[in-house]
This record gives structure tokens, C-alpha cells and sequence, in this order.
């Protein structure tokens, strides 16, 4: 058992080191770390009782289906994106900020962070963050924002959002036995630390990175471009938004409707062509993001599979921390742990090692600290997060940078935490 921890820890260490690298893409690499830790856990290739776990058919099978909902949410998301392009709000929005923006990034950038924490407190997943990205990420780039800036607000925006989001918590309510006011008593501890690194971030990173271009990349000639866009077809972008956000309405119909009263306010030629042909430039926007979420499926199956969580129980029972200070450092140094579906990651292996801290006598309140926290890390620097894919993916940045970025930030906001989080719990 132990030769097997220790065999799919290297495993998790060099094949981190190649794409930090980029010695080894990250699409190829997921698969490849996924089906080695099921091998070294002892996950058999197939078998004749479909109800054991295999790799063939839970890993991969299974696997690259696991993120299919959120893959539709990526092709609607880019399709409707598509469609403010070819009928021309999206030009006519950008022209409009430019005017309002000024010489002001700062204020803008901590504007749009401010907003989108809000919304995505309500309502999270990656089709929220489509809806939200394709609106103030062009705004940004087109005030002088860097591509850069423009992704972390956006990503910031989604780790502050999720704390708050209380549909969140549910897995701290069946891992950890906690109730829903007992959470919400704890949720400042993890989310101000965070807010006020984040707003220190944007301030120091729009100053350092100076003016961006003044430009975002769309298609050469649209329907749109020629046409003047009524003002009043400008609320269309938000009609996506309004109806999740307010009437709660699913993503993919949410963004149905969005089109239909794109087309019905803008009235433009040819509308029939413009779906179609938006929905296959769509799927072409987003080709990269959509095999890379197949990747993060087979990677999050083999790290739930029964034979992979048993390999790594024993070794977290053995560094488990009994004092504030083992507290303070064990989740700080090892925050890095929750990226990569790591096993400090609340959504894989974290869920079953918070239990396994429970039963080794951590309390849950300390536990379900310590892993919010260290959720802070995951949520806005993990690459593997289908979140941070399509970010990178607009705004043309590299995900690795991201990471590499944000990560001193963001376990300086988990030290914090953890921190006041010690004076509370021991």
C-alpha cells in the first residue's frame, strides 16, 4: 500500500512538473496521470462484472462523459458569444465602454470583480462564467485591461463567488456532519482574506502590466458590422444572466432564449444563417477546451475510483496536524496539493480525506476550515478547472502563466485563513 502512495505521488509530481514545463501538454497529460494512478491502485483494465470499477469502462468510458454537461454549457456559451459578434452588440458594447472607460483601469477592473463575485455567488458553474466572461472580459481588453488582468478578475471573481454560494456547502454537510448556520458562522474566516488579496492583486498587477492593447480579436467581416445596433438591443447579453440569476432558469435555455431575443432586437439579415453558422465557429472557439474537459473527467474518475482513495487514506492519516502551528503549516505549504485534482481537493480525493481527518480526531469545524481555504488555491489557480480552460481560451492567455501567477496570491490568502482559522478551532 505503501509503495503504491508513494508510486502515484511521483507519478502526480513529475507529470505536474511536465506541464508546468510544457514539456507535455495538458490535454495528453491528464489521461496518461489518470490511467497510471488507477494501474499503480491496483484498478483492473476491464472485467466481466459490470459492476466492478475498470479503467476501460469507469476511468475513460465514464470519465469523458463525466464533464459532459459542463461541455455543453462551453458550446452554448461560445455559440451565443458568436451571435452578438455576427449581429454586432458585442462591437457595439466595446465601443460604448471605450467611451464610458476613460483612463481608469483600476476602477473598472475592481468594478467587474465586485460585480461578477456577486453574481456568481447566486449562481456558479462554468455557464455562468461564459455569460459573465463574454461581456466584461471584451470590455476590459478594450479599456487598456491586459489579457492577463482580464482572466484573474474573472477568476478571482469565481473563488470569492463560490464561498458565498451556499449550494457549495452541501458537501461539508454530508462529509463533515455540519449544519448550514455552523458554515455560514465560518464563511468570512476563508472568503475576506481572500477579497482583500484579491483586490491588492488587481491594483498591483494593472499598474505593473501597464496599459494592454486596445483591441480584441473578432472575425474580419460579420453580418453585424455594417448595421447600427438599436441601443436598446445592448441589454441583450444580460438576458442570459437576468433569467438564471433572477428567475432561475437553467444555463442552456437561459442562453436559447438570450439568442432569440438577440435576433428579435437586432433584426438582422439572413438570422437563420447566423445561428447555424455561429454554433459551428462556436465549436470551433472552443475545440481546445472541450478535449481538455474530457481529460479532466477521466482524471476525476480515476481519483474518486475506491482503489485510488485507499492507496492515499493511510499516508494522510500519518501527517494529520494536532497543534495551530502543524495546522497553520500543513495546509499552507501543502495548499498547492488542491490543484491538478490534487488530493486536497474538496471536489475528488478531498472530500474522503476531510472525513479521514475527522475520524483521525481533527474537529470538522477545523477540517471544513482548513479545506475552504486551501478551496481558494483550486478555484482560481487550478488548471484543470473548466472555469479557468475557457478564461485562458478567450483571452488567448496561457493557463500555465495563470497558475503561476496566481498561486503565491492565493496561498497567501489560505495562510490568512488558516491563521485566524487556528485561534477558532484550538
Amino acid at each position: 500500500m505503501w509503495f503504491q502512495a508513494i508510486g502515484i505521488l511521483l507519478v502526480f509530481l513529475v507529470f505536474v512538473g511536465l506541464m508546468m514545463a510544457r514539456k507535455l501538454p495538458t490535454i495528453l497529460a491528464l489521461p496518461c496521470m489518470a490511467i497510471l494512478f488507477a494501474v499503480i491502485a491496483g484498478v483492473p483494465w476491464v472485467s466481466g462484472n459490470p459492476d466492478t470499477v475498470t479503467i476501460a469502462k469507469t476511468v475513460l468510458a465514464g470519465g469523458s462523459m463525466k464533464l459532459s454537461g459542463a461541455i455543453a454549457g462551453l458550446v452554448f456559451g461560445a455559440w451565443f458569444g458568436q451571435i452578438l459578434n455576427k449581429v454586432g452588440i458585442t462591437k457595439a458594447i466595446i465601443r460604448k465602454a471605450a467611451e464610458l472607460a476613460g483612463d481608469k483601469p483600476v476602477l473598472i477592473a475592481i468594478l467587474f470583480f465586485i460585480t461578477a463575485s456577486i453574481i456568481f455567488s447566486a449562481a456558479g458553474g462554468l455557464g455562468m462564467v461564459i455569460l459573465v466572461g463574454t461581456i466584461v472580459i471584451p470590455i476590459m481588453l478594450t479599456a487598456g485591461i491586459s489579457q492577463f488582468v482580464a482572466s484573474i478578475v474573472v477568476l478571482l471573481a469565481v473563488g470569492v463567488g463560490s464561498l458565498f454560494n451556499v449550494s457549495n456547502w452541501a458537501v461539508y454537510v454530508d462529509v463533515l456532519g455540519l449544519s448550514v448556520d455552523k458554515i455560514a458562522n465560518y464563511t468570512l474566516v476563508v472568503a475576506l482574506p481572500l477579497i482583500v488579496i484579491s483586490l491588492i492583486m488587481i491594483v498591483f498587477y494593472v499598474q505593473k502590466d501597464g496599459k494592454g492593447r486596445k483591441a480584441w480579436s473578432m472575425p474580419a467581416a460579420t453580418p453585424g458590422d455594417n448595421n447600427k445596433v438599436p441601443a436598446f438591443a445592448l441589454i441583450s447579453p444580460l438576458v442570459p444572466v437576468i433569467l438564471v440569476f433572477i428567475f432561475k432558469i437553467d444555463i442552456v435555455p437561459a442562453v436559447i432564449v438570450g439568442a432569440i431575443v438577440t435576433l428579435l432586437l437586432t433584426w438582422p439579415k439572413r438570422p437563420i444563417h447566423i445561428l447555424s453558422s455561429a454554433l459551428v465557429e462556436g465549436i470551433q472557439d472552443v475545440a481546445g477546451a472541450m478535449a481538455l474537459m474530457i481529460g479532466i473527467g477521466i482524471l476525476l474518475s480515476s481519483v474518486m475510483s475506491p482503489q485510488v482513495s485507499a492507496v492515499i487514506s493511510p499516508l494522510i492519516e500519518t501527517v494529520l496536524p494536532g497543534s495551530p502551528l502543524t495546522y497553520i503549516l500543513f495546509f499552507t505549504i501543502l495548499s498547492p496539493l488542491a490543484i491538478y485534482r490534487g488530493p486536497l481537493n474538496v471536489w475528488g480525493l478531498g472530500s474522503g480525506i476531510a472525513a479521514l481527518f475527522v475520524t483521525a480526531g481533527m474537529s470538522p469545524v477545523a477540517a471544513m476550515l482548513a479545506l475552504r481555504a486551501v478551496s481558494n488555491v483550486q478555484s482560481v489557480s487550478d488548471p484543470t478547472n473548466s472555469h479557468n480552460v475557457w478564461v485562458a481560451d478567450f483571452t488567448k492567455s496561457d493557463i500555465n502563466e495563470i497558475l503561476k501567477k496566481t498561486l503565491p496570491w492565493t496561498m497567501a490568502s489560505v495562510l490568512i485563513s488558516v491563521i485566524i482559522g487556528s485561534f477558532m478551532v484550538f
